[in-house]
This record gives C-alpha cells, sequence and structure tokens, in this order.
C-alpha cells in the first residue's frame, strides 16, 4: 500500500458521525500535505493503525489495558514506516493479543472508524496527534489470549459492558457500528 491507496480509502469512507467526518477530512489532507505520515517521528501527526476486534457473533469486543497509558483500548499501533496500514492493524492486534495471525481475520478491507486523539508527552516524545485508521477484524473468543507485556490485561468485553471500561467518543462510535452489524446480523437469521 502506498500513501495514494491509504488516500483511497479514506476519500471512500462514508460515515454518519459529524464528528469522524471532520477528522476524516482533516486525515485527507494531512496526508495528502506530507509524504512521511507513516513515520512516528512525524510531527505534530502521523498515521497509526488500530483494529476493533469483535467475535464472531459481534457480541463481545477485545480490549486491552494499554501499560503505558493506564486506559482500556483496541489493540493498534505505529505504522513504523509501513505503507499499508491493513497490514499494520493486523500485525499489532497479533502483537498485542499474542494470538497468532492465522486465527486473526480482516472481516473488510475498507475502513471501519477514523479518529484523531492527541497523545501527552513521553520520554523524547513532544505532544502530537495519532490519525488512527481502524480495521475491523474477528477472532474466535474461544481462543486463549496470552497478551504481551504492553498491557496489564487483555480481555473479550460484552458490548454492553464496553463503556465501564472505556468511555471515549471513538469506542461510542465503534459500539454503535458494532451493534448495528449485529442487529443486520439478527434480522438476517430471522428472515431465514
Amino acid at each position: 500500500m502506498h500513501r495514494q491507496e491509504l488516500l483511497t480509502l479514506l476519500k471512500d469512507y462514508q460515515t454518519r458521525f459529524m464528528d469522524e467526518l471532520a477528522f476524516v477530512n482533516r486525515s485527507i489532507d494531512f496526508v495528502e500535505q506530507n509524504t512521511e505520515v507513516f513515520f512516528r517521528e512525524l510531527h505534530p501527526a502521523h498515521v497509526t493503525g488500530s483494529a476493533w476486534v469483535v467475535n464472531p457473533e459481534r457480541s463481545k469486543v477485545l480490549m486491552m489495558h494499554h501499560k503505558k497509558l493506564n486506559q482500556w483500548f483496541q489493540p493498534g499501533g505505529h505504522a513504523d514506516g509501513d505503507a499499508d496500514i491493513i497490514r499494520v492493524a493486523l500485525k499489532e492486534t497479533a502483537e498485542e493479543t499474542g494470538i497468532e495471525a492465522e486465527h486473526i481475520k480482516l472481516v473488510d478491507s475498507n475502513i471501519f472508524d477514523v479518529d484523531i486523539h492527541t497523545i501527552a508527552p513521553y520520554g523524547n516524545d513532544p505532544r502530537h496527534e495519532h490519525i488512527d485508521i481502524r480495521f475491523l477484524l474477528e477472532i474466535d473468543d474461544s481462543i486463549a489470549v496470552p497478551g504481551n507485556d504492553e498491557s496489564h490485561e487483555i480481555l473479550w468485553i460484552d458490548l454492553l459492558a464496553v463503556s465501564h471500561y472505556n468511555r471515549n467518543r471513538s469506542t461510542y462510535r465503534m459500539l454503535e457500528k458494532t451493534r448495528a452489524m449485529r442487529n443486520t446480523m439478527k434480522k438476517r437469521y430471522m428472515a431465514v
């Protein structure tokens, strides 16, 4: 994937959430104006890739209690020069969950969510923004999740309980999208 491919994904993406639409437009402008968007050294912002991981029934999401930030988030991280942001999301999910890549399924190669959030200064890194491009992944929730040393804990969380772990607006958006998918799945099942 090249920077142009990310721009195509962003330009093709549609959302019903006005705040997210603003993030998409800001992301397009930033990626068009900067060639090194996939490198964490680029400030005031850079592109990251993450995953909203659901179980096959879409009744649970996989979240990790991040050590460095001391908050519950979905798996994800820096591209470190990799322009294939889907590959970044898949790689970060495998690394942070400890689950083998062959057990991680990309549900859709289209963007699932876009968020821009501020990262506080840490060590030698100044305050900056992450342009987080998110994809929908699926993992069987019966598989053990060993995690890694980047998190205190990693859990499958019931959709109804997600807000107890993270109340960020972006988490709410992804949760609402998951509920809508789940309702669509139920309607299809009932029609059969």
